[in-house]
């Protein structure tokens, strides 16, 4: 009685598992938070921001000062010859301490705060790069298990009709030639399905490298769900992408760290001065005292400053023109995948609609009728033909979809769900 308990116990809890198998999904949601925190771009990216951020404070610090120690001898080398006899005699120290002109260290600051902005918008741009490639990688895979159902279930079709068509030669109001060409297609279909096969492994390569798993890793098939209707209008994303987009913010970093390095390159004709303050001991004589100020001489100005000063502001000009550039480009692709997302979900309308009902009631009918022998097999042929490509036409449209909101989310630097 208690082995078949416990067999009862066992069976109950491996249906359990199965079932659980059978009913767990891949969560994009929990793979994006994998990959943003184990993804070693990711981190590499934050760790170079991290390093930015500790530039200004150096950069505001000043110079390390200098003391120097020393005596002067009268009479003989000996050190402190003289000393308290002879007026010359001494022994001392100076401290002496560097400081830029004014100005130049505020300047020397924000150059180095607007490259620790740069930094971050960089380490933005990286999450949004790795979380774009990944989502893009979980819809092909989902796209691929997807179209796998579709042609296994044309395939069940295939064999339905090769059986019909199989007892209709038997009977002789079949050609051979009818069966050939089914088992044909079925063969072709299996086929199709070898390479969905290959791009499943070659998506789950590449979602297992973003989210820096080991690789071969097991990954459970992908939720079901329709790509969400775009949030915003086409004019909105553009507006957006100025005000968002880690990368056109980043070149904006960069042209306004070029302002300051004109203005520090200019300032650099200013010199530079160090104050010098020393005590020396006389022996029995009055101590002596002394304070001094040093300016280091622009003699160069008019050559190395001159072309200092030009290749900061050839690179300012530079800097503001890759902004330009940076942000009609982003508006472009923008453009380019709204428009491709909305042609997307028009023909995953039409699909939904019109398109695959018709064609599933076209293949019901028709084999309704090849059964009864009102219709041809080359009737019944294009229509289960035509009904898979429609399934499969369907799925490419849901992917196109998915991977263009992708592709616009990482450009404007925001979700579209939102």
């Amino acid at each position: 009685m208690r082995t078949q308990l416990f067999l009862v116990v066992l069976l109950s809890t491996a249906c359990v598992q199965f079932a659980r198998g059978q009913t767990m999904r891949l969560s994009l949601n929990e793979l994006l938070s994998e990959a943003l925190e184990n993804n070693p771009e990711v981190q590499a990216a934050r760790q170079r921001y991290e390093a930015a951020r500790q530039r200004p404070v150096q950069e505001r610090s000043l110079p390390d000062p200098m003391i120097s120690a020393g005596y002067t001898s009268s009479g003989s080398p000996r050190p402190v010859a003289g000393l308290g006899a002879e007026p010359t005699s001494n022994a001392g120290f100076m401290v002496t301490q560097e400081f830029p002109f004014p100005g130049k260290r505020g300047l020397m600051v924000g150059i180095a705060d607007k490259d620790a902005g740069a930094e971050f918008q960089n380490y933005q741009a990286v999450r949004l790069r790795v979380a774009a490639a990944l989502k893009q990688a979980y819809l092909r895979l989902r796209y691929v298990h997807e179209v796998i159902d579709v042609l296994k279930e044309s395939q069940d079709l295939f064999e339905r009709i090769t059986e019909i068509t199989q007892a209709r030669y038997a009977a002789g109001r079949a050609e051979q030639q009818d069966i050939l060409k089914a088992q044909t297609q079925r063969s072709l279909l299996e086929t199709r399905i070898l390479r969905m096969e290959q791009d499943r492994r070659t998506a789950e390569a590449e979602i297992n490298g973003l989210a820096a798993r080991p690789p071969g890793s097991p990954l459970a098939r992908p939720e079901d769900a329709q790509p969400a209707p775009l949030a915003f209008t086409l004019a909105e994303l553009l507006a957006a992408v100025r005000e968002n987009s880690p990368e056109i913010l980043r070149a904006a970093v960069r042209a306004e760290k070029s302002e300051l390095e004109v203005s520090l390159a200019r300032k650099d004709s200013y010199p530079d001065y160090a104050l010098s303050a020393g005590y020396y001991t006389m022996g029995r004589m009055p101590s002596m005292f002394q304070f001094r100020i040093d300016f280091k001489m622009p003699t160069w100005r008019l050559t190395k400053e001159h072309a200092h000063v030009a290749e900061t502001v050839a690179g300012r000009n530079a800097a503001r023109l890759e902004y330009e550039a940076l942000l009609r480009e982003a508006r472009s692709r923008i453009e380019r995948d709204f428009q491709a997302a909305q042609t997307a979900a028009r023909l995953m309308q039409m699909y939904e609609d019109t398109v695959i009902p018709q064609a599933e009631l076209a293949v019901e009918s028709s084999l309704a009728s090849y059964q009864t022998g009102t219709i041809g097999f080359l009737g019944v042929f294009a229509n289960l033909v035509a009904k898979y490509e429609y399934e499969v036409d369907y799925r490419e449209a849901r992917l196109d979809a998915g991977l263009a909101q992708a592709r616009i989310e990482e450009t404007a630097g925001l979700s579209l769900a939102n």
